[in-house]
């Protein structure tokens, strides 16, 4: 259920690294044809990643080995801070499911290499501690 939310509430997060732009992400949300509860999901996301934007970059950019957020591929960028903001502030999410999911949508919008990139720097995160908080 929350997979089809996760990868709307990406595709909100890699436009609004552009623009952000709310008509779009109503366009989005009926697009995917998203429930109330998964339109509640991919809200709630995508309030986390804006309140705590600044944190979770940080905190990227000190586990991203070689790659500040200003390097990184916009669409890994997106899907990092989707899933640490998961692994970070969401209790009912287990921080292998952010991960799993992660690396399910590198698989399917990013390149090959960004599927180790996008799986090392989240197990860096969550081995880095300090998870739920």
């Amino acid at each position: 259920m929350r997979s089809k939310a996760r990868e709307c509430a990406f595709k909100i997060i890699y436009a609004s690294l552009f623009r952000p732009d709310a008509e779009l992400q109503r366009s989005l949300y009926k697009t995917f044809d998203l429930t109330e509860e998964e339109r509640g999901y991919a809200d709630r996301l995508l309030d986390c990643i804006e309140a705590h934007r600044g944190e979770l970059t940080e905190e990227l950019n000190e586990r991203s080995v070689g790659f500040t957020d200003k390097r990184m591929f916009p669409v890994d960028k997106s899907l990092l801070l989707m899933a640490l903001a998961e692994i970070r502030y969401f209790e009912d999410v287990p921080d292998v499911v952010a991960v799993d999911e992660a690396v399910g949508l590198a698989k399917r919008y990013s390149t090959e290499k960004s599927v180790g990139y996008v799986n090392g720097v989240l197990a860096a995160c969550i081995a880095g501690g300090d998870t739920k908080a």
